[in-house]
């Protein structure tokens, strides 16, 4: 499957990834492709216990355009 995450580098310099379409998946690594390898591993954990929960596998997500 395919997702959609979003990485981006904190204060401290850590790198943040979070998969916005599962709720609380989050990951961080020491470098961008560490954190993307990180997510991917969140991802897969996130997605089994929310099955083990009876939950569904994601949240619906949309875009929406604001003008600023």
């Amino acid at each position: 499957m395919r997702f959609q995450v979003n990485i981006y580098q904190d204060e401290d310099g850590k790198f943040i990834a979070d998969c916005p379409i599962i709720p609380g998946c989050m990951s961080q690594g020491d470098t961008f492709e560490e954190a993307e390898m990180n997510i991917q591993d969140a991802i897969r954990e996130c997605l089994e216990l929310r099955a083990e929960l009876g939950m569904p596998p994601i949240v619906s997500a949309r875009q929406i355009e604001v003008t600023v």
